[in-house]
C-alpha cells in the first residue's frame, strides 16, 4: 500500500541543535530510495508502507547510535485506494486552486 507520511523526529537529551540528527535521518531516507521533502518542522516521505516504516525505524536506530538517549516522534500519514496520488499531486492541487 502506498503511503504519504509526515515525520517529525526529535532527539531528546542532546542539546538545543538537532540538525545533525535530522541530516542523518535524511541520509537514511536517501539510502532507502524513498522520495522525501524536508520542511522546517519535519520531512514528508512517500513510498510503499513497509519501506517507509522500515526507514522510520532505521532513523530511530541511527539517531540512538549517534548518542540520543530518547526520541519523540510525531507521524501523520495518509493512504488512499481509490486512485494513485503523490506528494506533488497534493501540492499541485492546492496551488492550482490558488491560481
Amino acid at each position: 500500500m502506498h503511503v504519504i507520511l509526515d515525520l517529525c523526529l526529535v532527539p531528546l537529551g542532546v542539546g538545543v541543535s538537532v540538525s545533525r540528527y535530522v541530516a542523518e535521518c535524511h541520509r537514511v531516507l536517501q539510502e532507502a530510495g524513498l522520495k522525501s521533502q524536508l520542511h522546517a518542522y519535519g520531512t514528508n516521505i512517500e513510498g510503499e508502507w513497509e519501506e517507509v516504516m522500515a526507514a522510520v525505524k532505521r532513523c530511530h536506530e541511527r539517531v540512538h547510535e549517534m548518542g540520543a538517549p530518547r526520541i519523540t516522534t510525531t507521524i501523520k500519514l495518509g493512504t488512499r485506494v481509490d486512485r494513485e496520488q503523490s506528494m506533488d499531486d497534493k501540492v499541485r492541487s492546492v496551488e492550482n486552486k490558488l491560481g
